[in-house]
């Protein structure tokens, strides 16, 4: 999202995130990844997620598709080189909820949604393109 921020707020769209993180994570987040060109909110409680819909993956599958990753890449698979990207993400790896996946949400300017995608996986995201088409209706 931050790599396209530009294009989809031209229409006058605002890209919120929302993530399933306390505040100290999130601040360290930000820190190490950021900056973001917009707001990122936490959800620890996975409260919002929940009742969007959103799906936590099987372990067993998130871990078999970590085991090959590993396999294909190592280390650089998971673990960012920068030294504080990594800490950040090894204190995901140890106390967030890795396996709750995200997804896409449009809203009109009332609130109502019109138009989600919700991840089956990590690399399920909807495609920038797609959500461009969906802003421009």
């Amino acid at each position: 999202m931050r790599e396209h921020h530009q294009q989809l707020t031209d229409g006058g769209a605002q890209v919120i995130a929302i993530t399933p993180s306390n505040q100290s994570l999130l601040e360290q987040f930000t820190r190490e990844f950021g900056p973001y060109p917009f707001d990122i909110y936490g959800d620890p409680k996975r409260s919002l997620y929940r009742s969007m819909g959103h799906k936590s993956m099987a372990k067993w599958k998130l871990l078999a598709m970590a085991g090959k990753a590993f396999l294909k890449g190592g280390k650089k698979a998971f673990l960012p080189e920068d030294e504080g990207q990594k800490k950040v993400v090894q204190e995901s790896l140890k106390t967030q909820d890795v396996f709750i996946q995200g997804g896409s949400w449009i809203f009109d300017e009332n609130g109502k949604i019109i138009w989600s995608h919700i991840d089956e996986s990590p690399e399920d995201h909807a495609p920038i393109e797609q959500l461009l088409e969906q802003l421009n209706k």
